[in-house]
């Protein structure tokens, strides 16, 4: 398919003054699947995703998107 997703999940965390831990316990998750979603070396399975926007109360656009390759619509 030609794309990654990128992800705001630090800005977030930031915004709320939250550790990674913090975030990872709020979710269900560990600090280190934070961890790796915020370097991009995960991509979260779309019920993380969502837990995640369901706590910032945001839409899941706000936190993740499709990075596109050049040469893509």
């Amino acid at each position: 398919m030609g794309s990654e997703v990128s992800n705001q999940v630090p800005v977030f965390r930031a915004k709320h003054k939250m550790s990674q831990t913090d975030l990872a316990r709020a979710i269900g998750v560990s600090r280190k699947t934070i961890s790796t979603i915020e370097t991009e070396t995960f991509t979260p399975s779309v019920s993380i995703a969502l837990e995640m926007a369901a706590y910032f109360k945001v839409p899941v656009e706000e936190l993740f998107a499709l990075k596109r390759f050049d040469g893509e619509d």
